[in-house]
């Protein structure tokens, strides 16, 4: 089978699974009552980045679980309304335009990997957005690649963070503890490696999110 060919059946097994994926957890979690522990984190909205080539996993897996957990959420990209896809071509609408967002109307912001944090860093408004999100204290949530965005932003200096290995030295650079390790929890910070950590990256937001993180 010639290699593009074999590729792109790959990528539609991919996108397809994707799709499947969430379809069963959302299923799965809507299914169940609401821990009691979770009841504060109620009616509390959050603000996930988007925009083209994010990590597909990164963006969908903590959405759902934020929805699944009762909070509001708002993926904000450079245009609304607006499809973009991820890596592996999974597609997802912006529901808003990040010009028009405030740091003020929100509880956190979560940063997913790929190629998004490098394209997005570039743009004012998104560093504007972290540092107002650094200076109230709110959640600041990356993974992967995402922390590139908060370095633009200059808010990692004098922070505990993890990442994808290839952005260690970014980190270190800009004042950050880098270590090895599926989820560091550092104040309002929360920062994972890659998408396999994506269940104790969401544990660990909803923990901020409840003022439970230690």
């Amino acid at each position: 089978m010639v290699p593009c060919v074999r590729r792109r059946i790959l990528e539609q097994k991919i996108v397809k699974n994707a799709k499947k994926a969430q379809y069963v957890f959302f299923a799965f979690f809507a299914s169940k009552p609401a821990a009691p522990a979770m009841e504060s984190i109620m009616l509390k909205h959050i603000l996930i980045f988007i925009g083209p080539d994010y990590e597909d996993l990164e963006l969908l897996y903590p959405r759902l679980r934020l929805i699944e957990a009762g909070m509001g959420v708002t993926t904000a990209g450079l245009v609304a309304d607006t499809v973009y896809h991820g890596k592996n071509g999974y597609p997802c609408t912006s529901d808003a335009a990040i010009d028009d967002m405030e740091a003020a109307d929100f509880e956190g912001v979560v940063i997913p990997g790929g190629w998004l944090p490098d394209k997005l860093r570039r743009f004012d408004k998104v560093k504007q957005l972290v540092r107002d999100f650094e200076s109230t204290g709110k959640l600041i949530a990356s993974i992967c690649h995402g922390p590139w965005i908060d370095i633009s932003a200059g808010v990692v200096n004098g922070y505990h963070y993890t990442s994808t290995p290839g952005i260690k030295d970014d980190l270190v650079n800009a004042g950050a503890q880098w270590s090895d390790q599926p989820v560091v929890v550092d104040r309002h910070h929360v920062s994972s490696r890659r998408p396999d950590d994506l269940p104790e990256f969401c544990k660990a937001m909803l923990k901020v999110l409840n003022g439970s993180a230690s």
